[in-house]
């Protein structure tokens, strides 16, 4: 079994809209339409059981309706013989109820969170998501997290591998989970300063991207048990990640276990 942990898909009328302007921004081309009839066909190709799809409410107004399609997704797409996705929910660190917000996401079933510093405009230690992240881990959901730089806003960092650690002195989330292998595009300083520490990376888009020498030292030094596949789709192309992956010839066929498929269900609860 695989699952992907990072995956992005929008409503089909939004996304004939917003992957051309995102892919316009980040000067990407993506592998598919966006939907999520296109992100099924593309896990087949790649053999992939299970997408996990990260929402970005990057305006608190948006909370509602993100949440009503990530809903969707999971009363339609979680159950099945075919591929499988399973939504996590998006939310602003700048809801003033988030509180509530975060009880709601619970209650309708959700494993965890997404957000997005570089998109939400704060920085990750910023005490708003520190109240956010305490309050998420102590309902028991895990919190993703963008990493390291990102073309939307190329002159700033707003999730580095130093506040990565103010926060984890002050809050100590037992399921942070950062994307692009701790700081996109910034691979040697995470390397140095969080490898070891309790946190899942993710391999999203850093995996066809980091040299293949420093990823296998990166996920020994840190250990498998704590890495989870993720592609970034479609952003970069799913099939070509698993691949990538299976090819590692630095990882035994356990840590390829953990990475792809143990450490995933653990935290889906699957």
């Amino acid at each position: 079994m695989i699952i992907d942990f990072h995956t992005h898909i929008f409503p089909d009328k939004v996304a004939a809209k917003a992957l051309p302007q995102l892919s316009s921004v980040i000067h990407l081309t993506p592998s598919m339409d966006g939907t999520i009839n296109g992100l099924q066909e593309s896990m087949e190709k790649a053999d992939i059981d299970v997408s996990v799809v990260l929402p970005t409410v990057t305006d608190p107004r948006q909370f509602d309706s993100i949440l009503r399609f990530a809903v969707y997704v999971n009363e339609t797409c979680a159950q099945g013989s075919g591929p499988r996705l399973i939504s996590m929910a998006g939310i602003h660190p700048e809801c003033e109820d988030y509180k509530e917000k975060l009880q709601l996401i619970h209650k309708e079933g959700f494993k965890g969170i997404k957000i997005h510093p570089n998109y939400q405009g704060l920085y990750f230690d910023d005490i708003r998501y520190m109240r956010l992240i305490y309050t998420a881990s102590e309902l028991g959901l895990s919190v993703l997290t963008h990493t390291g730089e990102d073309p939307f806003t190329p002159d700033e960092v707003f999730c580095s591998p130093d506040m990565i650690l103010h926060v984890l002195d002050e809050v100590a989330p037992p399921k942070l989970i950062l994307a692009h292998m701790g700081s996109n595009e910034n691979y040697q300083e995470a390397e140095e300063k969080l490898c070891g520490r309790n946190v899942y990376l993710d391999t999203a888009y850093s995996l066809m991207h980091m040299p293949e020498e420093q990823i296998v030292r990166m996920i020994h030094l840190h250990g498998a048990d704590k890495v989870l596949f993720g592609t970034d789709s479609p952003w970069t192309s799913q099939k070509e990640c698993v691949e990538k992956l299976n090819s590692l010839t630095g990882l035994s066929q356990k840590e390829k276990q953990q990475i792809l498929y143990e450490n995933a269900a653990f935290l889906l609860g699957i």
